[in-house]
């Protein structure tokens, strides 16, 4: 009977039933951290064929361009990635060579020529050849149709002196650059998704201050070793967006008045009466129709008068005006 009752105590949850135990898969290993592609690593030696990318980049990158193409160069040599700047097209291109052992640079090399044809600086752009950092490149002109609203909530990003896009570098450990209708964005993985939440918000009229002080109240929760396994939406500000309707309006716009009338009364002066505006007596007829200006002067004869008389008299109400302006 007691053996019957502990097996039916050490029933294991079908669902779980084919899981085993992994003795190498310990709590000390960081299962984010990325291993140097090294080229012994690269098994299958050259490759069969060549790749290769191609961008576009402004007029006004290629005097730049020219002048730090040098360094450009000598990033994407150590890698064995060749480079080449077309100053008649307007392009840069990126390939691989017999050389190449990576797989994958090829598509980092893509990522630093389109950061460079947006306005990150050469020293900032050689920084995407690390595993570790990844970019995006985040659309934000056709979001808003109207152009001063546009450039009113592309200004919002950045911020007074630049302080809100600090603040959003700070948090997400990200380096981020507003340029015409793009963002560009490098950092961690992680990061990346949390910058193009906060910039695609923005462009939809939710200013970043309330993404950053959610972001400011997770960095504090993680320090916690106790919140690790709980869910923390209960510690995060909840924004609602949301019109009143018109009876929403009126109710708090009449507690406003109560709240007012209270102090009024409790002070010993008279409390506030809400007026309403007097209705207008409906009528289905049209406005009477306004006289003309030669109908008023048929009424004070002036229509009739000669034109010497009529300068006559001009002349003397400009006299008369001047004389009480003087006053």
């Amino acid at each position: 009977m007691a053996a019957a009752q502990g097996e039916e105590a050490h029933v294991v949850n079908k669902n779980r039933r084919f899981r085993k135990d992994k003795p190498w898969d310990t709590d000390d290993i960081d299962q984010w951290k990325i291993e140097k592609f090294t080229e012994v690593d690269n098994k299958g030696g050259t490759f069969l064929e060549e790749s290769s990318f191609a961008t576009l980049f402004p007029k006004y990158r290629e005097k730049y361009l020219r002048e730090a193409w040098s360094a450009v160069t000598k990033a994407l040599d150590a890698h064995h990635v060749a480079c080449t700047l077309d100053l008649i097209h307007g392009s840069m291109s990126v390939r691989t060579t017999r050389k190449t052992y990576d797989p994958y640079i090829i598509l980092k090399a893509r990522d630093m020529i389109k950061l460079l044809a947006r306005g990150v600086a050469i020293g900032q752009a050689v920084k995407i050849l690390d595993d570790s950092i990844a970019c995006d490149i985040i659309k934000i002109g056709n979001i808003v149709r109207n152009k001063e609203r546009f450039v009113k909530r592309r200004q919002r990003i950045i911020g007074p002196d630049g302080s809100t896009l600090k603040a959003i570098e700070l948090l997400t450990q990200c380096y981020v650059l507003v340029q015409g209708s793009t963002v560009s964005v490098m950092g961690p993985y992680k990061s990346l998704k949390e910058v193009r939440r906060i910039v695609l918000d923005c462009m939809k009229n939710v200013h970043p201050i309330y993404r950053i002080k959610e972001l400011m109240i997770k960095r504090e929760l993680a320090k916690d070793p106790k919140l690790a396994n709980e869910s923390w939406d209960r510690f995060l500000p909840k924004f609602r967006r949301r019109h009143l309707r018109t009876s929403e309006k009126t109710a708090r716009k009449n507690e406003r008045l109560e709240a007012r009338n209270v102090e009024r009364t409790a002070a010993g002066l008279e409390p506030i009466r809400a007026t309403k505006p007097e209705k207008k007596l409906y009528t289905p007829f049209p406005p009477a129709q306004l006289p003309r200006k030669i109908d008023l002067q048929l009424e004070s004869g002036e229509y009739f008068l000669k034109p010497t008389e009529k300068k006559r008299r001009e002349e003397q109400e400009r006299k008369r005006k001047a004389c009480v302006s003087l006053v």
